[in-house]
């Protein structure tokens, strides 16, 4: 039986975890499942010490929860044609909530954009932006980017190459209750 689920309930980003109710083999589960999304549920529960049903029944939980939000294959960007990575941080006008909403919700549609942090200091949004080339992110910037609702001022950086990326989560601070 797989652990595997095609469509996960919608977690609340602003939600805080269950810290308090994960115990050591909550902790395993999630750092086998970080460093290996396919494992069967028969190779997790041998991995973690314990039998298949108890497993199955802690994984779902953990996916009810939001713990884990979904299962994905990690792709080569530059093997897939997506040479640029660039950061770029947004400064938004900001006006009022209604206008820094359709910001977002503007950033949201655009695949281009990897990922998107609200940051401190200069800016308002920091975005990861992915393009085939630097001729395909001007092209993009100035048809899209640049259009975009609310916006006061754009700064880019690229990427000139990667040190570390994909990265598991810590998860050292869990402990191992139980």
């Amino acid at each position: 039986m797989s652990h595997r689920a095609p469509s996960l309930p919608t977690a609340r980003t602003d939600a805080e975890p269950p810290r308090e109710g994960l115990d050591r083999y909550d902790v395993a589960i999630l750092a086998e499942l970080q460093r290996d999304g396919r494992l069967s549920n028969a190779e997790l529960a041998q991995r973690i010490g314990l039998s298949a049903t108890p497993c199955w029944r802690r994984v779902r939980r953990l996916e009810e929860q939001g713990v884990i939000r979904g299962y994905r294959a990690e792709i080569d960007r530059r093997r897939i044609g997506l040479g640029v990575l660039a950061f770029v941080r947004v400064d938004a006008e900001r006006n009022n909530a209604e206008a820094t909403r359709a910001l977002e919700d503007a950033i949201r549609a655009l695949p281009e954009v990897v990922a998107c942090h609200y940051i401190s200091g200069s800016g308002t949004f920091e975005l990861h932006v992915m393009a085939t080339d630097l001729d395909a992110y001007s092209r993009w910037a100035h048809e899209v980017l640049f259009k975009l609702p609310n916006i006061k001022d754009l700064h880019t950086s690229f990427s000139l190459g990667e040190v570390k990326a994909g990265g598991v989560l810590p998860l050292g601070h869990l402990g191992a209750r139980g």
